[in-house]
């Protein structure tokens, strides 16, 4: 009993030398002294004290309850050393001799403690109370960050060497990085607020290179961040994520570690960085068609329309984005439609800060009209055709407004397009818009022109020679909608006068009877074609272009129109030619 008694307080005696020198050397700014004891001798130190804690704690009076649960606690730590000596990095990173330090603090506290209690010379009852949970507590993160560093590979990550590496120190700096990822994952808050900050102006510095070391495991960590309790740590986690959300190498960790509550209710309630940063982070994610629905699944609508309405700039242009992304989801569309987006949209159409919010506005717009008649006469009702008619008055009309339009145009009444300008406006996106502007513009024609006066209209507002140019589009598709809406202009008189006076009508039109399944263009150019085949010039023309080739292909084919040209055409040829003889 005497020997036993007197092992511990050799051990105890020990512990205070060994914690002694330690802090002298640190007041002494003899750091590099400290750094010199080994892992190892961290190690047999902290082994060392085990059973001086368990010894006094058994002998600690009162407190019956929490001094049995921080003994059951102290008889794991030594299979948890254990283990953590025999991982092959033990000795090559800076993470196991920090953690054998903690573990050797809190044992430290432990003996204090039970040394009180046995003595029974504590301050007051609640004090102690409060000390001991606060120990079960030191215990339970130095279990868990010793489990962690066991386990879950961080030790790993600290010490991988780049898979090629140019120099030493490419090596070294790449080896600093993962110790310092390593460190979000392990200590108690502040540690891992001091980790965050170094991990921020690595980020600076070298972003590349972070994001190269990145493992699953440090997601989780900087995920589990996002919800502490300190807004400077929320607002510095969510910075960082929101590099790596726009970076698009770590989407689906993200998401798969639970990013999105905590993105959503920083949205909700965060800082304005943290809004911001939390804005841009979803705006990056929601391109994903799985992720957008499980943004609206977490509720993540109605805090990103009410952004749109009172954001700023930045923020209100990232959310505009964001729901324009889910919008692409048909099924979620009704439910953003009962959260109040299609007024939002157009608000922002009429009054968005910056461009980019009005451009995300009309794209939104265009997908939720893309195949709801609900949503399509929502949109009427609140105003949105005047809305988009006025957004294209810019200079560089953009194709999603006109793609909202041209979903629209179907339902609503001749004479209110009329009035509100809509053929001046599909005018000035033939002459001034992309490619893919103008394509929906002659969309927009094609559904619009249902009668003789509108067809009249639209041929007086000199679209025909702008929808002969487009025949000569690279995309398929862009001529085939060109030659649908001559196709159907040409009913009236007046229109097919405007074709037959262009040059170039004849000859791109003949281009468009190639056979070849690609092109999609070549029943509407026959129809065309056919209504020009009563002048002799333009049958000529066809003739010269070889359009009797063509048909005699497109025949076999039972395109519509096909045969009857084609014998109108070598009727004419047959003329010529004895009108020779």
């Amino acid at each position: 009993m005497f020997c036993a008694s007197s092992n511990v307080s050799q051990a105890w005696f020990g512990f205070v030398v060994f914690a002694y020198q330690t802090e002298i050397m640190v007041e002494d700014g003899d750091e590099v002294a400290v750094d010199a004891r080994s892992t190892e001798d961290w190690l047999l130190h902290a082994q060392e004290l085990v059973p001086v804690v368990l010894d006094k704690a058994r002998e600690a009076k009162g407190f019956a309850g929490r001094w049995k649960m921080i003994i059951a606690k102290l008889e794991q730590i030594p299979s948890r050393l254990s283990d953590l000596s025999s991982h092959p990095c033990f000795s090559k990173n800076a993470l196991c001799k920090e953690q054998l330090q903690a573990v050797s603090r809190t044992l430290g506290e432990a003996i204090e403690l039970a040394e009180l209690c046995m003595k029974e010379k504590y301050e007051g009852k609640l004090r102690m109370q409060s000390d001991l949970d606060a120990l079960t507590g030191k215990l339970d993160l130095n279990l868990r960050d010793c489990g962690l560093l066991i386990k879950t590979g961080v030790l790993g990550e600290a010490t991988l060497p780049l898979a090629v590496s140019s120099s030493v120190a490419e090596s070294d700096v790449a080896t600093h990085i993962r110790e310092l990822l390593a460190r979000l994952q392990i200590g108690h808050l502040e540690a891992k607020h001091q980790a965050l900050d170094s991990v921020v102006e690595a980020m600076k510095e070298d972003e590349k290179n972070v994001l190269a070391a990145l493992g699953r495991s440090n997601i989780a960590a900087l995920v589990q961040l996002l919800t502490a309790t300190s807004p400077r740590i929320r607002e510095k986690t969510v910075t960082v994520i929101c590099s790596l959300a726009e970076s698009g190498s770590c989407e689906n960790w993200l998401v798969s570690e639970g990013v999105l509550p905590p993105l959503i209710r920083l949205v909700e309630s965060g800082s304005a960085v943290g809004k911001e940063k939390a804005t841009i982070s979803l705006q990056r994610l929601s391109m994903s068609a799985e992720t957008a629905r499980a943004i609206v699944g977490h509720g993540g609508v109605p805090p990103l329309v009410e952004l749109c309405q009172i954001g700023d700039s930045v923020s209100q242009a990232a959310a505009a984005c964001t729901l324009k992304n889910i919008s692409a989801v048909p099924e979620v569309r009704q439910t953003l439609s009962e959260e109040g987006i299609v007024r939002t949209m157009i608000n922002l159409l009429n009054c968005g800060i910056l461009l980019g919010s009005k451009e995300h506005a009309a794209e939104c717009l265009q997908n939720l009209t893309a195949s709801n008649e609900n949503l399509r006469r929502n949109v009427i009702s609140e105003g949105g055709v005047r809305s988009l008619l006025t957004y294209l008055d810019g200079p560089l009309p953009q194709e999603s407004a006109v793609g909202a339009l041209r979903n629209l145009v179907g339902s609503v009444p001749e004479t209110s397009l009329v009035s509100l300008g809509l053929v001046p406006r599909l005018v000035h996106v033939l002459k001034s818009g992309s490619l893919g502007a103008q394509q929906a513009a002659v969309a927009a024609i094609c559904r619009v022109c249902s009668t003789t006066d509108m067809k009249k209209m639209v041929g007086e507002a000199g679209c025909i020679p702008l929808l002969v140019k487009m025949l000569e589009a690279k995309s398929n598709s862009a001529r085939e909608v060109a030659a649908q809406a001559i196709a159907s202009l040409m009913v009236v008189s007046q229109n097919r006068r405007e074709v037959k006076k262009d040059d170039k009508s004849v000859p791109n039109l003949v281009q468009l009877l190639d056979p070849s399944p690609q092109n999609t263009a070549k029943k509407y150019a026959v129809s065309c074609l056919g209504s020009l085949s009563s002048s002799k010039k333009c049958k000529k023309l066809m003739i010269s272009y070889g359009a009797i080739g063509y048909l005699k292909k497109l025949t076999e084919m039972d395109i519509p129109g096909a045969k009857k040209l084609h014998e109108r055409l070598e009727r004419g040829k047959l003329r010529t030619f004895f009108s020779k003889k």
